[in-house]
């Protein structure tokens, strides 16, 4: 999905936990839990993997944009999530 560039400008900062926190709220559930690798998988059969390494809080513009796509949320669903304003 294509976001536009005021949307990019506020999820930027968002940190792993943010984004587990949000995943949660829309009833993802944690399916595998590996070293630095979670899998939360929705009752629709959606399912994103998130990486988490120790120092590293925030994921990139190209990993974020490829997560979100996974995810599948439109504006109002990041909107809903408390994600963007």
């Amino acid at each position: 999905m294509s976001y536009p560039k005021n949307v990019w400008d506020q999820l930027k900062g968002i940190t792993v936990r943010e984004l587990i926190s949000a995943l949660q709220k829309d009833e993802f559930l944690p399916d595998v839990q590996l070293k630095t690798e979670r899998i939360y998988r929705h009752p629709d059969g959606r399912r994103v993997s998130i990486h988490y390494h120790k120092g590293s809080d925030c994921y990139n513009k190209g990993l974020l944009k490829a997560l979100l796509d996974d995810i599948g949320w439109s504006i109002d669903d990041l909107r809903r999530l408390k994600l963007i304003k």
